[in-house]
C-alpha cells in the first residue's frame, strides 16, 4: 500500500486538511539536507555533493554519522522506482570499496582547507574520529513521494535480507502564506548494517610500525614535564595499569608525547627499554647519570601503593627531536587522545599537525 500523508489545520473543533504540493520540492531537498542534515531524523556529516564514481554517475549526497558508518543520499527526482533503487544499490556497492583514505579525500574536496578530523569531531562533540570509517553503510532514497513499486522493492530488501536500504519522503503543505514540511520514513525498523572483517581492515587508518602516543601525566611537583625534557625520558606510574603499557615502547620507536588536556608537547626516539625510576640513568653532558641524583622538580614517588613494582615510577629514555614547554603545547581539535600511557598512533591527521608544528620535517 503506497504511504500518504496528511496534515490538518485546527480551528477550534473544526479540522480542515491542507492540499500537498511537490512543484519544485525535488530540486529543493538536496539544499535541504545539506543545510541541515537533522531533517533525516540524525545527526550527519555531509562529507561530499554531487560525488563522481568511477562508473559515470553522481551521489547525490554522501554522509557519515558519528559512528563512522557512510550514508548513501540518493534523491528519486524523475527516476523510476527501478531505476532509483538499482542506482542507489549501485553508487553503495562504490561506496563500499573506499577505504579511509578515500573518504577523507572526498572530504576535503567537498569542503577544501578543511581537515576532516577536525570537521568531525567539532561536529560531533567528541574527542576523536572512530577507529573505522566506512566499515558499513547506509542507503537512503529521499523523495517528494513514494509509489508501490519502490515500497515493495525496499520493503523486500529491508525487511527479508536486511539491507540497510530505506525511503524517507517529504511533502511541503501551504497555509495562509507559512509553508511546511512533512517527513516520514517508509520501514520504521531499520536494518542494521554490520560490517565485515575485510571492510575493518580497510577502514582503519594503518599504523606505520614506528609511531606511538605517550600520555605524559605531569603533576606539579610530581611528574614534571621539564625534567622529563632536560633529561630525556618519559615516565608513568602509581599502579601497574598506568606503567605496564610503556613496556611496549620498543627502543627506535618514535613518540608523540602529549600531556593531558594540555597537548602535545615532544617528539623523540625511544633509546632504551622501560626501567624503574629509582634504577634509571641517563646521559648528561655525555656521562652517564643516576636520574635519582639530578636536580629535579618532581619527585616521582607514589606513596599511596608504596615502594612496591607495582606502584612504582617507571621511565623510558627517549632522544628528543623537538620538544616544546607546556605553555606552548599543540592542541586543536581532532587530534588524537587516549587514557592508556602509550598506544600505536595511527591518526595521520595528528602526526603531520604536530611534526608540522614542531618544525620537524616529514618523513616517509
Amino acid at each position: 500500500m503506497t504511504l500518504e500523508m496528511g496534515l490538518w489545520r485546527a480551528d477550534g473543533s473544526q479540522l480542515t486538511r491542507l492540499s500537498p504540493t511537490a512543484i519544485g520540492l525535488e530540486k529543493q531537498l538536496e539544499d535541504y539536507i545539506e543545510a541541515d542534515p537533522l531533517l533525516l531524523g540524525e545527526r550527519l556529516l555531509i562529507i561530499g555533493r554531487q560525488v563522481p564514481t568511477i562508473h559515470g554517475g553522481f551521489i547525490d549526497l554522501l554522509a557519515v554519522d558519528s559512528d563512522g558508518v557512510v550514508h548513501v543520499l540518493e534523491l528519486k527526482r524523475d527516476k523510476t522506482p527501478r531505476d532509483v533503487v538499482a542506482q542507489t544499490l549501485d553508487y553503495g556497492s562504490w561506496v563500499a570499496g573506499l577505504d579511509r583514505t578515500n573518504i577523507v579525500e572526498v572530504f576535503e574536496r567537498h569542503r577544501p582547507g578543511v581537515a576532516f578530523d577536525e570537521a568531525f569531531t567539532e561536529y560531533f562533540g567528541v574527542d576523536s574520529t572512530p577507529e573505522e570509517l566506512n566499515s558499513t553503510q547506509v542507503f537512503t532514497i529521499v523523495a517528494a513521494s513514494v509509489d508501490a513499486a519502490t515500497e515493495r522493492i525496499v520493503r523486500f530488501l529491508n525487511e527479508t535480507f536486511d539491507v540497510p536500504l530505506n525511503v524517507v519522503f517529504f511533502r511541503h503543505f501551504h497555509d495562509n502564506g507559512a509553508s511546511y514540511l512533512a517527513r516520514t520514513w517508509l520501514v520504521s525498523e531499520k536494518a542494521e548494517a554490520v560490517p565485515g572483517a575485510a571492510a575493518k581492515s580497510r577502514t582503519r587508518e594503518p599504523w606505520n610500525g614506528r609511531d606511538w602516543y605517550v600520555s605524559f601525566g605531569a603533576e606539579p611537583g610530581r611528574r614534571e614535564w621539564e625534567d622529563a625534557r632536560t633529561y630525556g625520558f618519559v615516565s608513568a606510574g602509581g599502579g601497574e595499569w598506568y606503567s605496564k603499557s610503556l613496556r611496549n615502547l620498543p627502543p627506535g620507536a618514535r613518540i608523540f608525547a602529549c600531556i593531558p588536556k594540555r597537548g602535545y608537547v615532544g617528539v623523540g626516539t625511544v633509546t632504551g627499554p622501560v626501567v624503574r625510576f629509582s634504577d634509571a640513568v641517563v646521559p648528561v653532558q655525555g656521562q652517564p647519570a643516576r636520574l635519582v641524583d639530578l636536580p629535579l622538580a618532581g619527585t616521582y614517588q607514589h606513596h599511596e601503593g608504596g615502594d612496591t613494582d607495582e606502584a612504582a615510577e617507571y621511565i623510558v629514555p627517549v632522544e628528543w627531536e623537538a620538544t616544546v614547554p607546556v605553555a606552548q603545547a599543540i592542541w586543536r581539535r581532532g587530534l588524537f587522545a587516549n587514557q592508556n600511557s602509550a598506544c600505536k598512533l595511527s591518526k595521520q591527521f595528528t602526526i603531520d599537525t604536530v611534526t608540522q608544528a614542531l618544525g620537524i620535517a616529514h618523513q616517509v
